[in-house]
């Protein structure tokens, strides 16, 4: 049957043994790509959990002496044992495990408390880690939503794929059952029949699955290596990703696409085991509604032929499935894409680039270093191109606030009745709030305090007397109300851990003006009272108030209009001047915008990367389909033929069953868009018109017109190839070629 069917059957019909080679070998390469991407993008992120956080497994703390250190390197599934020495101190012992079989993790752990005696809470698990490995402990508070989600949309798109061989397939061999019943009428059995489809596939397909595969993984690793170099090494706390693959992955892609076509192939001769050889004769393979129903809005708009066509189109409704859900899932995901990194760059732009560019241009972090033991800051202000400098630390500090310092108008809010046990508790007295100190160089703090019109003197502190309204929750346009009355001229500060230990000293001024600084007040806690204080004032408090933070901060502003060549000369400079003394890390705005630009890009290039992946699976499917349907609906336009329908007509069910096809999309995306922009909108709360101006319109349309011009190229093929052909020959056509 090989040689005297099969062979000649390819030989005669090559463009419908092209539709499945190509199908097969698009298929292949799509998935293999996938997969590839998909690999490296869970090992990149494995690799950065690991520097930033270590490779730990799980991780012991407590007072752990070597008894139980060596129960624990004994137990069957622990690899090793790791005393980790930075988080040590003195007796509290901190011990990193890694686990043979990470599997086995969470049932190991309990057994590995109870052999030791060690507190359950003295146990914890590497949960960010974990999670990567699927392994999810009920105890992690944080969700882990971002891998389950992208392993879920790889999966959705491996299984489209998948659907393009088979229905390559289906809509090539169901085609053929009328063949078929022929070929059993005079004696040939399933297994035969089965055995030709087989060794058909398998000489279709054997090549472009293998080159299909292939080309994926080089492609795959080429798209790493591009994204090391549109990255570069600007974005702060990346990695270089190195491509890698691994053989079961190749394993996994060869297999799914062998099978996909093994079932594809066999499906057609178990479909014909259960047909008597008359049935499969009367089978014309001609597509057919099984229940008629009226197409009553395209009847409207497009009369009889918009009736045809829709009857048409519900008649292939399963063999469309996987088009109309892969264009409608692209079309809808690109559009939200576009939207939503639009509407983060707004926000971005709005509470950061352009909220600070007159604060800063070069931020310097002196590493493990005090502001009283940093001595170079007057070098520092005499640097060319420095228009302004400060040098600034942050502490912790507690103060408590009697009834009678609180303002009439934070009164009226109603007071700390709202306020949480984190920010404000109940004291004798009165309440204790966070007091956040801001410890700025003597001469930026006497600048400061001549800006708010206060005497400029280093004895006491300023004091940020507002609150935010927290009925208001706009936070890009709130309402600050005085937080105390004007009246008290000393300020207590206490010891956040030991509040027994306090210092009192001088206010010279209440203010609502902050000093230019990259920083945010009252964000995060609504009810802290900001002081800042002059670095000689700090030196002789420290000891008493401690709480200081470990690093101290420069920032640095720059001429008017400084261009990134000049920033980069001026930090190198400022760098320079310190960095053999002290430990830093420096960064500038201007390159701090471009970096951020290019991780949005970055983003927007693979997410944008699998919305034209799946588009390309549903427009695959819709030239799989248009040509693949040739000969069923050359039957079905002999027939409209026959009863009066015009070439011109059949042109016109080919535009309307297109339009219906890529109108789809639309119909589902802009509704969804609308409503999901308008929340989006509505939580950040930012102006309709704002966005409006910058929408991404011009991207959604032209990803709409590639769309909409590959489903036209698919059926101006599908139709032509129909339209060449004596159609009236259709209805007698019983040729087994």
């Amino acid at each position: 049957m090989w040689k005297d069917y099969s062979w000649s059957y390819i030989k005669n019909n090559r463009a419908s043994s092209i539709s499945v080679m190509v199908a097969a070998f698009i298929s292949a390469l799509f998935l293999s790509l996938l997969c590839t991407l998909f690999y490296n993008f869970w090992k990149y992120d494995i690799e950065r959990i690991e520097i930033e956080e270590g490779s730990w497994q799980a991780r012991i703390e407590g007072e752990l002496d070597n008894s139980v250190l060596d129960v624990v390197e004994k137990y069957p599934n622990i690899d090793k044992v790791i005393i980790n020495k930075e988080l040590s101190d003195g007796q509290n012992i901190v011990a990193d495990l890694y686990f043979n079989d990470m599997r086995r993790i969470l049932e190991d752990l309990p057994q590995i408390a109870e052999l030791t005696g060690i507190d359950q809470e003295a146990i914890t698990c590497h949960h960010s880690l974990l999670s990567m490995y699927l392994i999810r402990d009920p105890k992690d508070p944080a969700p882990r939503l971002v891998f389950p989600f992208f392993l879920a949309i790889t999966g959705l798109a491996c299984f489209s794929l998948i659907m393009i061989i088979h229905n390559s397939f289906a809509v090539s061999m169901n085609a053929r059952i009328h063949q078929f019943g022929i070929f059993s009428s005079i004696g040939a059995t399933p297994r035969q029949i089965r055995a030709c489809l087989l060794q058909e596939a398998a000489a279709l397909c054997a090549v472009p699955l293998l080159l299909g595969n292939v080309l994926g993984v080089l492609i795959g690793l080429g798209v790493m290596e591009m994204t090391n170099i549109i990255a570069g090494s600007d974005i702060s706390g990346r990695h270089e990703a190195v491509g890698g693959y691994h053989p079961l992955v190749f394993v996994f892609t060869f297999a799914i696409t062998i099978l996909t076509v093994w079932i594809s192939a066999w499906y057609p001769a178990r479909k014909l085991s259960r047909l008597t050889p008359l049935e499969a004769i009367r089978n014309t393979g001609e597509i057919q509604l099984k229940k008629r129903k009226n197409s009553r809005v395209l009847a409207f708009f497009f009369g009889l032929e918009g009736e045809l066509a829709g009857n048409s189109l519900k008649a292939q409704k399963k063999a469309w499935r996987t088009a109309t859900l892969s264009l409608t899932f692209s079309f809808l995901a690109f559009t939200l894409m576009q939207c939503f990194f639009t509407l983060s760059g707004i926000s971005t732009r709005m509470t950061y680039f352009e909220r600070y560019q007159d604060v800063w241009d070069v931020m310097v972090t002196v590493k493990d270093t005090g502001i009283e033991a940093f001595h170079e800051t007057e070098k520092l202000q005499e640097i060319s191109g420095v228009r302004n400098l400060t040098v600034y630390q942050k502490a912790e500090a507690k103060r408590m606030i009697t009834e009678e310092e609180v303002s009439e108008e934070f009164s009226g809010l109603g007071g700390f009745q709202n306020a949480d046990a984190d920010s404000v508790s109940t004291v004798d007295g009165g309440w204790l709030v966070n007091a956040p100190l801001v410890i700025l160089d003597d001469a930026s703090f006497l600048a400061y305090c001549r800006q708010i019109k206060a005497e400029p003197r280093l004895d006491g502190a300023v004091i940020l007397n507002q609150i935010r309204d927290t009925s208001n929750p706009n936070f890009r346009d709130p309402d600050y109300y005085p937080y105390l009355e004007e009246t008290i001229n000393t300020t207590v500060l206490q010891q956040s851990e030991e509040e027994k230990m306090s210092a009192e000293i001088p206010v010279i001024s209440y203010t609502q003006e902050v000093p230019a600084l990259r920083e945010e007040y009252g964000t995060t806690d609504y009810y802290e009272l900001v002081h800042f204080l002059p670095a000689s004032l700090w030196e002789q408090l420290k000891d008493t108030i401690k709480g200081a933070e470990e690093d101290s901060y420069i920032r640095v502003l720059a001429r008017e209009g400084v261009t990134l060549e000049e920033l980069k000369d001026l930090e190198k400079e400022v760098t320079g001047l310190i960095g053999n003394a002290y430990e830093i890390e420096s960064e500038n705005r201007i390159q701090d915008k471009i970096a951020n630009d290019k991780m949005v890009d970055g983003m927007m290039l693979v997410l944008g990367g699998f919305c034209v992946l799946f588009a390309i699976i549903g427009i695959g499917n819709v030239f799989s389909n248009t040509l693949g349907f040739v000969r069923q609906r050359r039957r079905e336009f002999a027939r409209y033929m026959s009863v009066g329908l015009t070439p011109g007509g059949i042109k016109k069910m080919f535009c309307i069953e297109a339009l219906v096809i890529a109108g789809r999309p639309v119909l589902v995306t802009l509704p969804l868009t609308v409503v999901l922009v308008a929340a989006m909108l509505k939580a950040s709360y930012l102006e309709p018109m704002i966005f409006i101006k910058e929408a991404p319109f011009m991207p959604v349309i032209v990803f709409l017109l590639a769309i909409i011009g590959f489903v036209a190229l698919a059926y101006y093929l599908g139709g032509r190839k129909i339209l060449r052909h004596q159609l009236a020959d259709a209805l007698l056509d019983d040729t087994m070629i």
